[in-house]
């Protein structure tokens, strides 16, 4: 007999059996929100006024209100208009409300729901991998339920038994009963209603202006150790990607790479880009060896459509200890060696650098008596292209010495040698990926006629970002407010920041000074220090100290020392226009430029039941040419332990390693360190959040 979704789902006997929302933990309808057992006072401007709690999958309405996308739309199926103002309402004029407010939306402290076994606080965000990889109440729960599935698919064996009306196969979705109807009825005239899906309908509305969208193929996955070009369109010019990037020549990691990809923004709709991809180019600008900020820049310049030249490194180990790929075209002008170690732990004698002319590998000496020179055919200034069928073009020798260390006893290397000019990859826009280096023929089109020419490879931190403590003793009216707007604080929802400014709103106290500017980091105020603050403990004390006609503030000023053309400094001026300018947020490489008095670190314990990888790749560490530098995280990779455990992300800062500081350490020496951790790590890491477009 056929039923509808408003048929009852009758009720287990054991409540503790009962199917639950594999997102949320909870027992709720599939037509309400996700439930949460929130940890402290959400701010009024998150909450929506149809359910009174913290938003989910907001809307924001035409007249200026925002409110979950489920309670608005069943609202809406009844009523047309706004639930505040009763103004006149349409569904489809509501658009998705911005990436900062779903992302301070994630950030909310919960607990977890099954508190008699699991009493971990996280971020919301973090909640449903909790559930399904970390939590013992889930698992046991979990546990339960499959013992429930399979004492049915024994009860389908028996003869009689109708095996169309009992199916409940371990992959079914998980169901509920709906608490507003009646429990009466039999399990074979019920149909289980799944709890949430990926599939878009009326109980899991897609909250896009088109459906036709919706309804599309996703395209494909990047593939790994490949140069891909993709191309994103959007409606708006000037809507948000909803990613956040770290990366830049002031830093290790050279490159441009995504530390998160913000649900519902327009990266994640299009679904082929994930965190630790690397951006090389936009619009055919180079942007993979530039300044932070200029990388920034150009990534927000407004356009309808995107091209996006993209690096997914390969996974370690899917391709270590087989040999190169075959050329794809007879002529080749490239150079391969096949080294031979006698033992896996046999040093090969190279020295790899980078070079301030131009991107890649390079090798700067050969150890004498060492493997490769006795080998003979490596020189001093040759040019990696690929080792063990890993793409340099754009590495760097921490990424060739980790390859290097994860081979076997062979180890299969690629090289360009002055004189001999590397096959440069096809131009852009005819084709999607440059394979392995060194297998494409010559094309016509010179490396060097890229849009963007670039100064140096990587240049040291110190260099490029200057921090000034300053002191502002301002005199105002009793009454008059200092006039900005601050951000951050210990425990917000950004993570562990300083106290910071995010505004100085004109004609204020503080604008007419001039001393006081957008992203400045509050150190003290009257005396009264602010940096072991929560953000509302910050503020009330802000206001506490505004009453006095005389304030006195330390704070720090974190600058950017570009360098580049009157071109690259008028793109970057566009950012610094207003100081008011409510759309701003701060750049990573602000962040970098702060002195450890002012970091917050925080302690991630992995662990691992077999020796495979950790999952994580790093780069920095010191290094002759450019002494001490922060091992930073460049990579996590899918389905290991530090891609399950959620807490590492790309660009955070790893300090110490079991107690141990990292300081002065090798790349080559803190490697083998991480290796040979057998089933648990304990990582200090400081983490930034990278800089949103």
């Amino acid at each position: 007999m056929g039923t509808t979704n408003g048929d009852a789902v009758p009720v287990e006997q054991d409540p503790s059996l009962n199917p639950l929302c594999f997102e949320c933990g909870q027992q709720h309808w599939t037509r309400e929100n996700h439930l949460y057992n929130y940890q402290h006072e959400v701010d009024d401007d998150l909450v929506c006024h149809i359910c009174l709690q913290p938003l989910f999958l907001p809307l924001d309405t035409p007249c200026g209100h925002t409110f979950c996308s489920k309670c608005l739309r069943n609202f809406l199926q009844e009523k047309d208009f706004c639930p505040l103002d009763r103004k006149k309402l349409h569904f489809k004029l509501c658009k998705k409300s911005s990436i900062l407010v779903h992302k301070l939306l994630d950030k909310l402290v919960i607990s977890c729901p099954f508190t008699s076994a699991c009493q971990d606080v996280m971020q919301r965000c973090d909640l449903e991998a909790h559930l399904k990889h970390r939590c013992p109440g889930a698992s046991c729960h979990r546990a339960g339920l499959e013992r429930r599935r399979s004492g049915r698919q024994q009860q389908q064996a028996e003869p009689g038994e109708d095996s169309r009306t009992m199916a409940s196969d371990p992959a079914d979705p998980v169901v509920l009963p709906d608490p507003k109807l009646p429990t009466g009825g039999s399990a074979s005239s019920a149909t289980p209603v799944p709890m949430w899906t990926d599939e878009h309908g009326l109980d899991n509305p897609a909250f896009e202006e088109s459906n036709e969208e919706d309804t599309s193929p996703k395209p494909p996955s990047l593939p790994e150790g490949e140069i891909t070009t993709i191309e994103i369109q959007r409606s708006n010019p000037y809507m948000e990607l909803g990613i956040s990037i770290v990366g830049g020549n002031e830093t290790p990691l050279i490159n441009m790479v995504i530390q998160e990809v913000y649900r519902d923004g327009i990266i994640a709709r299009d679904g082929r880009l994930l965190a630790g991809d690397q951006i090389l180019q936009v619009n055919s600008v180079d942007i993979s060896n530039v300044p932070h900020n200029l990388a920034r820049a150009t990534l927000s310049q407004p356009c309808s459509t995107l091209h996006l030249t993209v690096l997914r490194e390969r996974r370690f180990g899917s391709r270590l200890h087989g040999p190169p790929p075959a050329p794809d075209s007879p002529r080749d002008d490239s150079l391969r060696v096949t080294l031979h170690k006698r033992g896996s732990n046999e040093q090969l004698g190279i020295k790899l650098v980078r070079r301030t002319d131009e991107p890649g590998v390079f090798i700067l000496d050969l150890l004498e008596g060492g493997l490769a020179s006795q080998d003979g055919r490596l020189c001093s200034n040759d040019r990696v292209l690929a080792i063990n069928g890993h793409n340099l073009r754009h590495g760097t020798p921490e990424l060739a010495a980790q390859i290097i260390q994860a081979s076997g006893e062979r180890v299969h290397l690629v090289v360009c040698r002055a004189g001999k000019q590397p096959p440069p990859p096809p131009p852009l826009p005819s084709t999607n990926a440059v394979r392995e280096a060194g297998t494409h023929q010559q094309h016509s089109t010179s490396p060097a006629t890229l849009p963007h020419a670039r100064p140096s490879t990587h240049r040291d931190l110190s260099q490029c970002i200057t921090c000034q403590e300053k002191q502002i003793d301002v005199t105002k009216e009793p009454h008059e407010s200092l006039g900005m707007t601050v951000a951050g604080g210990r425990g917000s929802k950004s993570g562990e920041l300083p106290i910071f400014v995010t505004s100085v709103q004109p004609h204020g106290c503080l604008s007419r000074d001039g001393r006081i500017k957008r992203g400045d980091v509050l150190l003290s105020i009257n005396g009264i220090d602010l940096t072991k603050l929560s953000h509302s403990e910050a503020v009330a004390t802000l206001k506490a100290s505004a009453a006095s006609p005389g304030v006195l503030l330390q704070a720090l000023e974190v600058q950017s020392v570009e360098e580049q053309g009157q071109a690259t400094q008028e793109l970057l001026s566009i950012s610094h226009e207003n100081e008011y300018d409510a759309s701003w947020s701060p750049s990573w490489v602000m962040w970098l430029g702060l002195p450890s008095s002012v970091h917050s670190c925080h302690d991630i314990v992995l662990r691992r039941s077999h020796l495979g990888s950790w999952g994580f790749s790093i780069v920095g560490g010191y290094e002759e040419n450019h002494a001490n530098q922060p091992f930073f995280i460049k990579t996590i990779v899918l389905g290991t332990p530090a891609y399950y455990d959620g807490r590492l992300k790309c660009g955070d800062m790893i300090v110490a390693v079991n107690g141990l500081s990292t300081v002065g350490m090798s790349h080559s020496a803190l490697v083998p360190m991480l290796k040979e951790q057998r089933n648990k790590v304990a990582l200090t890491v400081v983490s930034w959040p990278g800089s949103l477009i």
